[in-house]
């Protein structure tokens, strides 16, 4: 039963594995598409969420795997 157990392990690491990496792609499109949102705002807009133009231009040319809250 040795070799059954070592492939079950071996099975669901590799799902495991997997999936993080489909939440990882899933995080950085995430990512992607909120730094384009933010970018898309207009100043008044901007201005009412406390947040300046430059503040927007550091956000959105960090690279989409560059995740502030490390998720």
């Amino acid at each position: 039963m040795k070799g059954h157990n070592e492939h079950a392990t071996q099975e669901k690491f590799s799902i495991h594995v997997v999936s993080d990496l489909l939440h990882k792609f899933s995080r950085w499109y995430e990512l992607h598409r909120e730094r384009e949102m933010l970018a898309s705002l207009s100043d008044e807009a901007l201005k009412d969420i406390g947040v300046s133009r430059a503040d927007v231009e550091h956000e959105t040319v960090r690279p989409f795997w560059d995740d502030p809250m490390h998720k």
